[in-house]
């Protein structure tokens, strides 16, 4: 196989951005091009200012700096990028189904078929192709069979390369990765292909930490991986609600159950639930396929874990109304955090979304501060529920930039991400501000019960009666 120097990425989002940054910044001698149909995307990637780059995530705008015109380049000139191009990344959205067979779980892969088809177009010469986006397993042979139809006499080796990226800490994720999985063919070129690509990773990581795998465990590991974290994030929260009822505090719990070496620390923080586009895309995917091939106790088992994480919301939602008098509407409950968690302007999935939903059906007035996400993010999140009209989301939310001044006349805080800023505030001042009795909600389990007990709140913490 000869070495890789031009490389190609189709999406410029959450994982096709910084991964290609980060191949670039450590692979000076390949030409990276990220390339994606949005405009308005790729000129943001390409914006003299890097505090404008359409992703948050703490580290990217020093390595998109270093590379960037250099050897990292962002376009929306796909097909040049694939002709020129050795490997080509798939790193396009895979939303979950909202129609059709397999509605509501199942992967949406009309992206990545239109990948498939405008690479077959294109494409003059053999070209290793990764998947790069969460897809369910034997997405690979769909691929396969796409390109290997279009009489182009062009050979094509499909890799699954799922990315285990945790938004926050993404770039650290891929400088010091736990693992690489490489999936392919385990014939002579497929096993070329995979070498080629972990060629690329050994820049910077030692080969031990690059697993090559058949292409089918590749594509389910990543599924499973995502499972089990989720699992350990609904196992905890469903502990949490029973800790509430029994006066037991779920840190004390966690952190007993954590220092069993079997068990370990992590994933054990319960809160309002988790977010982002994987866990419970990832599940639905893991759900859907156990149910197709008539596995329904796998598939009830896993469904469990979301249901698990929607309780979790709800009864978060549940409790502000209740404490607040069996009322919320008309009542001005402020909002700290919108994103899924801190370090992130990524809302997909976040447990914000659908507890603001819950308390806006109750006719409450929210208020929403989130320090990375747009005004125009959070009512496109809402309006995408299409639980009411846009007019009325826009009635009922305000989103501002001043999180103190937010405060004046309000009944509740309700705390939804962990931003660190949240904890350094002038709690009094922000007590004097509300109305009394001034409730919190702290769904991140962010503050210090006793001192805001002290201060005069009614301060309710998830977990803990």
């Amino acid at each position: 196989m000869k070495k890789i120097n031009e490389i190609c990425c189709i999406g410029a989002g959450y994982v096709g951005g910084p991964t290609m940054s980060v191949i670039a910044s450590q692979c000076p001698e390949i030409n990276v091009t990220v390339v994606d149909i949005n405009q308005e995307r790729i000129d943001a990637w390409n914006d003299a200012d890097l505090n404008r780059l359409p992703i948050y995530e703490p580290g990217l705008k020093e390595i998109v700096a270093q590379s960037r015109g250099r050897n990292l380049f962002f376009s929306t000139e796909i097909d040049k990028a694939i002709d020129k191009a050795q490997m080509i990344f798939i790193s396009v959205n895979t939303p979950t189904k909202t129609y059709g067979k397999g509605k509501g779980q199942a992967a949406d892969l009309k992206y990545i078929e239109l990948c498939a088809r405008n690479i077959a177009r294109v494409a003059k010469n053999d070209k290793i192709v990764v998947e790069k986006s969460t897809l369910p397993v034997r997405t690979a042979q769909a691929i396969k069979n796409i390109l290997q139809n279009t009489g182009n006499e062009v050979s094509f080796e499909i890799l699954s390369n799922p990315e285990f990226l945790a938004e926050g800490t993404a770039i650290n994720d891929l400088l010091n990765a736990d693992r690489v999985l490489i999936g392919g063919d385990e014939t002579p070129s497929g096993q070329m292909a995979k070498e080629a690509l972990s060629g690329v990773y050994e820049h910077w990581l030692p080969k031990e930490k690059i697993l090559l795998t058949n292409v089918w465990s590749s594509e389910l590991s990543k599924l499973v991986a995502n499972a089990f974290l989720a699992q350990r994030v609904s196992s905890i929260n469903s502990i949490s609600a029973l800790c509430e009822k029994t006066d037991a505090n779920v840190q004390e719990v966690s952190k007993a159950i954590g220092f069993d070496s079997r068990i370990g620390p992590k994933f054990l923080q319960s809160s309002v639930g988790f977010g982002g586009s994987c866990f419970q895309k990832d599940i639905l995917n893991l759900v859907y396929i156990a149910r197709s091939y008539g596995l329904n106790e796998v598939a009830n088992y896993w469904e469990q874990v979301i249901l698990i994480n929607d309780y979790q919301k709800q009864r978060f939602a549940d409790n502000i109304v209740t404490s607040l008098y069996n009322t919320v509407s008309g009542k001005k409950i402020i909002f700290y955090g919108w994103a899924f968690k801190k370090d992130t302007n990524d809302t997909r999935e976040s447990a914000a979304i659908y507890v603001a939903d819950a308390l806006l059906e109750e006719k409450a007035e929210i208020v929403v501060y989130d320090p990375k996400v747009s005004e125009k993010r959070i009512y496109a999140d809402l309006d995408y529920l299409n639980t009411r009209e846009p007019t009325e989301n826009r009635r009922l939310l305000k989103v501002v930039k001043e999180p103190i001044e937010a405060t004046k006349e309000a009944h509740a805080i309700a705390i939804l991400t962990e931003w660190d800023e949240f904890k350094n505030y002038d709690w009094k001042c922000i007590f004097h501000s509300m109305l009394k009795p001034a409730f919190i909600f702290d769904g991140r389990r962010l503050l210090d019960t006793e001192k805001m007990n002290e201060i005069g709140f009614k301060y309710y913490k998830i977990g803990e009666s």
